[in-house]
């Protein structure tokens, strides 16, 4: 990507937006724009799309979103490739919309590599191929990112594109699960459940799917039900006790060591 060059008004713009002064940021990303900075042509997309600070305009996103991304941006290649798969303001095109995807990913972009990963998965915009999407999921997991995390483990669970590996898919599950992936947190309160990949521990299950539960408690995740299905079959100590492991988990970077630590005392089944 071509450097771009520092300029006074960029951090303003940034923490303008940042504290919700969109109409301020707008303003000096307008003035960086026109000085060519390329993460300024990136910002106006985004207050474009979402229509903060200014009417949402999504023709008008992606035509901030190209200029960014034709100069190289990462950020704007991957947000001009989901505007392209989807069809929002502009002609939907799942090809085009696969070669922004690479364009971001080559240049190491978390969340463009998971959208490659995808598109190869499914077959859209590419033929399928389910290894080269493990790939791309795996270099997004491998930087620490949680939805390729996610996916991996995914993966590994269902056997999509790599052999099932349960046990493969509890070590991606816990990672994606400690860096606050709800889903994550809720497929592993599963295998713990189940013991697929893990001995079964009901506590440690019905902490996870607390977890789940207070980190997204939309409807979509069913982490609450879970929850509440397994405590029909444990004795109220039991339940207690996994409230109290969810006040742990929930401490930041204590997860894996919370799991470590239960993993070695007595199992409750």
């Amino acid at each position: 990507m071509i450097p771009t060059p520092a300029l006074a008004s960029f951090p303003e713009a940034v923490a303008a937006q940042a504290r919700g002064d969109y109409a301020s940021a707008l303003k000096l990303y307008r003035i960086e724009a026109q000085q060519g900075h390329i993460e300024a042509h990136t910002n106006l997309g985004l207050l474009y799309e979402k229509g903060n600070g200014v009417a949402q305009d999504y023709k008008e996103a992606a035509k901030w979103y190209r200029l960014a991304a034709d100069k190289g941006s990462a950020a704007a290649q991957n947000y001009l490739g989901l505007m392209v798969e989807d069809g929002v303001g502009v002609k939907q095109d799942y090809k085009e919309a696969t070669k922004w995807y690479r364009l971001a990913a080559e240049q190491g972009y978390a969340a463009a590599q998971i959208n490659l990963g995808v598109a190869y998965m499914n077959g859209v915009g590419l033929p399928q191929d389910k290894a080269e999407a493990m790939r791309w999921y795996l270099r997004a997991a491998e930087q620490g990112d949680a939805n390729g995390q996610y996916n991996m483990a995914l993966a590994y669970s269902r056997g999509y594109g790599v052999q099932q590996d349960f046990k493969e898919a509890v070590k991606w599950y816990r990672l994606a699960a400690a860096n606050g992936h709800a889903s994550a947190q809720n497929n592993l309160g599963t295998m713990f459940t189940t013991g697929r990949g893990i001995p079964a521990n009901r506590v440690l299950a019905y902490a996870l799917f607390n977890l789940s539960a207070i980190s997204d408690p939309s409807r979509e995740n069913k982490a609450a039900a879970n929850r509440n299905g397994l405590a029909a079959s444990m004795s109220a100590q039991d339940i207690e006790s996994a409230k109290e492991l969810t006040l742990e988990l929930k401490q930041p970077g204590n997860l894996l060591k919370v799991l470590d630590a239960q993993s070695s005392a007595p199992v409750a089944n």
